[in-house]
């Protein structure tokens, strides 16, 4: 035994004891065999010099060995998704403490390699990034109710106010102090003008373009860039954002932007990466919600896809409209079912010009 892991061997225990529970977390392949198995195979015991361990059936298939017939270990449904759920909880009950890969592999039982591949390949980000967009939520959430900054900082996890402002300046888009305040203090300037699709509002702060919203009138664009930003101040400025109306209007008709627009919006990690990939869906193409899921590598996050599109505050700028359902049907549109499917129409026949 001498070289041998606690790890391994507590794998090995669970084999002998046909251990259910440890189903999905590693499969044992049997070297005179060439086969590989889940823990709780009914097969006979191999001898403990003839097997190795391997944490998923895709690197125990990379390493030669073949699927067990009698207990189908790559039939497993949900014992790696489960896995990965109890990191995702252990992070979220320890947002106030260092969360090194170090520690979640000791916790977990791996090397930090191991489960940073594993986590990303089943939550789509790092521990990482899933302990900030942690900490972003609990702050947030925390700021809207009313509590100073200093308590939403600690009860979030945030150790010290130059990390929460290193942190989360960019994706609040102002200071955590005007954020609660419902960003009193800060200046958002807005235009509205005649579109393809009625009247559009475009509304920036000093960083960049927040908002991109499509009404019937005016007063209904008002108000919703008010429910969005309550107590800013508002400020009309039909001159200074007439320019990044101008390229809208004509990127909407098939014109490539000179350059990316600059935007300053507000996103949890999940919802920069599903909106940074809808920005490389070209123009007049379109593709369907587990289309994009696969693409930012979570296949089986079709509804957040769809959720995150739903939240997209900046429309045809983050093309949430070229995305459609399996089937090809329309599917939801935050701005309506007939901006959509004239926005998809226009850049058809762009396509076909």
């Amino acid at each position: 035994m001498a070289g041998r892991s606690s790890g391994e061997d507590r794998r090995w225990q669970a084999v002998m004891a046909r251990d259910r529970a440890q189903d999905g977390q590693f499969v044992f392949a049997v070297a005179t065999t060439g086969v590989y198995c889940r823990p709780s195979c009914a097969a006979r015991r191999p001898r403990r010099e003839n097997v190795r361990f391997f944490l998923t059936t895709d690197e125990a298939e990379r390493a030669g060995y073949r699927a067990c017939l009698r207990c189908h270990p790559k039939s497993v449904g949900n014992g790696e998704s489960d896995a990965m759920k109890a990191v995702c909880r252990f992070i979220e009950q320890h947002l106030d403490e260092p969360l090194t890969l170090e520690r979640l592999g000791r916790e977990f039982e791996q090397s930090p390699f191991h489960l940073q591949r594993r986590f990303k390949a089943a939550v789509g980000i790092t521990p990482r990034e899933y302990a900030d967009s942690c900490r972003l939520r609990l702050l947030k959430r925390n700021l809207q109710a009313g509590d100073s900054v200093t308590r939403a900082m600690y009860d979030a996890g945030y150790g010290s106010s130059s990390r929460l402002y290193e942190r989360t300046a960019s994706q609040l888009g102002m200071t955590p102090e005007k954020y609660r305040r419902g960003a009193i203090a800060a200046t958002i300037r807005y235009t509205c003008a005649d579109s393809p699709l009625g009247r559009m509002l475009v509304a920036a702060t000093e960083r960049g373009i927040c908002a991109i919203q499509f009404g019937r009138s005016d007063g209904e664009l008002l108000e919703g860039l008010k429910r969005e930003f309550p107590f800013a101040a508002r400020k009309a400025d039909d001159g200074g954002l007439k320019t990044w109306v101008r390229e809208l209007l004509a990127h909407m008709q098939g014109k490539k932007l000179s350059s990316a627009l600059p935007l300053d919006i507000r996103a949890t990690a999940f919802q920069r990466k599903v909106w940074r990939h809808l920005q490389s869906i070209p123009f007049g193409a379109t593709k369907s919600y587990s289309q994009v899921a696969k693409a930012i590598g979570r296949p089986s996050a079709t509804r957040a896809v769809a959720r995150a599109c739903a939240t997209n505050p900046v429309a045809v700028e983050i093309p949430c409209h070229r995305v459609v359902r399996e089937d090809g049907s329309m599917g939801g549109y935050r701005w309506g079912m007939e901006r959509k499917k004239a926005l998809l129409e226009m850049e058809g026949m762009e396509g076909r010009a």
